[in-house]
């Protein structure tokens, strides 16, 4: 099958999380499990039908710090920290009792201050976990977002009844391509972009501000292949028909890991080599002209001033 070049793209497999990708984490759903003891600062919705006319009960309600909730001035305060949302139900139920005939209470939470909040961006640590902080850590590593999603569903599980999480990325930092530019004996130069999967081989050199003046126009694609394969797969780039011709079959599309090389231009490299060679032998003639210059110079100083003392 023929490489995918611009005009024949073909859509990346599901993306694999690695370090150091950012992922976004979202929960749709968090109900602490049951049963759940009530805490100081969580937030109770009461209802309450057969209560005075100028004085309804309907609304949420804090816990405070001495652990009571206040139903009004007409009700009074109860302690309710520490039951369970049954168990609070009843205790206002005999707390209004002593004011109405008949109430009949509903008692819901609305919400839990105890519930450390999980929504958030997450980097994925060099051991391809994620940190939820009071939650426990989830390995991510070399899943796909609907694997790890089921994955981070199942640790919080553990705290919540029927946890619902959103999970996409925030990042995509570990899916690479580089551009390797052979510096023409100057030493060569290498540039990592991410990768998203609509890059053509024309996109990467235009990340690099094109050709230098060190390089010539022949390029290849080598791309990484499984170690059972045995050999290098090169894939060769014709820039001129590429960019004078727009022709598409050699502007490859690009795929994580791929290297895009470009070659030296031989005759800068030679012409850099040569002076290389040539640099040496300089200095040293360098050198030692130098050295003769001082010599002949010192000599004439000495005869100028020995004339200078005579006179």
């Amino acid at each position: 099958m023929a490489p995918p070049s611009e005009r024949a793209k073909v859509s990346l497999p599901a993306y694999r999380i690695e370090p150091p990708d950012l992922l976004q984490v979202d929960v749709l759903k968090l109900v602490p499990l049951p049963p759940y003891h009530l805490e100081t600062y969580d937030v109770l919705q009461v209802q309450v039908l057969g209560t005075l006319l100028d004085q309804p009960i309907d609304g949420y309600y804090l816990i405070e710090a001495e652990g009571t909730v206040n139903l009004g001035a007409a009700y009074g305060s109860l302690r309710v920290v520490g039951l369970t949302i049954e168990e609070a139900r009843r205790a206002i139920t005999e707390h209004l009792r002593q004011v109405l005939a008949q109430p009949e209470v509903a008692v819901t939470l609305a919400r839990s201050a105890g519930t450390q909040p999980v929504s958030g961006i997450y980097l994925v640590s060099p051991d391809g976990t994620i940190n939820l902080r009071q939650y426990g850590t989830v390995h991510v590593a070399g899943k796909t977002l609907a694997e790890a999603r089921d994955l981070i569903e199942r640790q919080l599980a553990q705290y919540f009844d029927s946890p619902q999480v959103s999970l996409d990325m925030a990042g995509y930092n570990s899916k690479v391509y580089y551009i390797i530019t052979e510096g023409a004996n100057l030493g060569d130069n290498v540039v990592r972009l991410p990768i998203t999967g609509n890059e053509t081989v024309l996109d990467a050199v235009s990340q690099i501000g094109g050709l230098s003046q060190l390089s010539s126009k022949t390029i290849y694609i080598a791309r990484p292949g499984p170690p059972e394969l045995g050999c290098e797969q090169h894939l060769p780039v014709d820039w001129d028909a590429i960019t004078r011709g727009g022709m598409t079959a050699t502007n490859y599309q690009l795929l994580p890991g791929d290297r895009v090389f470009i070659v030296e231009d031989p005759v800068v490299a030679s012409t850099n080599m040569l002076a290389k060679m040539i640099a040496p032998i300089e200095r040293i003639f360098g050198v030692v002209g130098l050295g003769a210059s001082t010599i002949r110079n010192t000599q004439t100083l000495g005869r100028s001033y020995n004339k200078f003392r005579s006179t």
